[in-house]
């Protein structure tokens, strides 16, 4: 890879891995329009820790007040808010990390076209605009149910249709079962943290597993340091903003995607 190559794929996988606006459709568009070679498992899964890393550090508040709840919950103290929130992490990942591994291959094979990945990232963005139309209400994160897990851990499944977008499919549930835009994000951000670490140790298996290649560490390092500054910044300021600008630009900006990956692929 050439530094520029290093930069902008870095840069589209952590400003795109946490935004609703499909970092799978992004991915793909990438290299069509520059033509360049693939980046190389090593480059990926960096840049996937490099996000995982980021999300971590940000939540590392949340993380460790539920982490701590749990714990105590399982020692055989009361449930709390928080201990129910760490539930909600763990059962809401299930579904997706099952529907990995039952339907992996197929999705391999039959649902990573141009025409599939167009099509999901003007459906769920239609579906993401009018969640956010109908569906805001006041709940917060701490207030989740079994029925609120079982659903959003059930729209997280259907990301790993490429273009659907993990944050964008699970923010829509949440926004319709009436949680805040706030609290919508907050709960898929950290529902992210086990899927990006499930998907980065799937790639480093892969990568243990594949023959040895040559690998340019300072790329590596410098792709993982890209991918997390960027998905910090893009947390941080989506979370500013959310409340203020709505779903509405992100549905838009998704429409046109879209509509060049129609106009490109047809």
């Amino acid at each position: 890879m050439d530094w520029l190559q290093v930069w902008v794929l870095a840069l589209v996988q952590g400003l795109t891995e946490f935004l609703p606006i499909s970092s799978a459709a992004h991915l793909i568009l990438v290299p069509v329009l520059t033509a360049w070679e693939d980046q190389g498992l090593a480059f990926d899964v960096a840049i996937h820790v490099g996000t995982l890393v980021a999300i971590v550090a940000y939540f590392r508040h949340e993380v460790a007040v539920v982490t701590r709840a749990w714990v105590r919950q399982v020692g055989g103290n009361g449930a709390t808010p928080e201990s129910m929130l760490a539930w909600a992490v763990i059962f809401g990942t299930l579904p997706a990390a099952l529907a990995g591994l039952i339907f992996a291959g197929v999705i391999e094979a039959h649902l990573r076209s141009p025409l599939v990945i167009a099509t999901t990232t003007i459906g769920f963005a239609l579906l993401l605009w009018l969640a956010d139309w109908r569906g805001r209400g006041s709940r917060d994160e701490f207030g989740i149910r079994w029925r609120d897990i079982l659903i959003v851990g059930g729209a997280q499944a259907l990301a790993l249709i490429p273009g659907t977008s993990r944050s964008g499919i699970t923010m829509t549930a949440a926004l319709l079962l009436g949680f805040s835009r706030r609290a919508a994000a907050r709960y898929s951000f950290l529902l992210a943290i086990p899927i990006i670490a499930l998907a980065g140790g799937y790639q480093t298996l892969q990568l243990v597993q594949a023959p040895p290649d040559t690998v340019n560490w300072l790329q590596i390092g410098v792709g993982a340091i890209v991918s997390g500054v960027a998905a910090w910044l893009s947390v941080h300021w989506f979370l500013k903003l959310i409340e203020r600008i709505g779903m509405l630009p992100f549905v838009v900006y998704r429409l046109i995607l879209g509509v060049i990956l129609l106009w490109i692929f047809l």
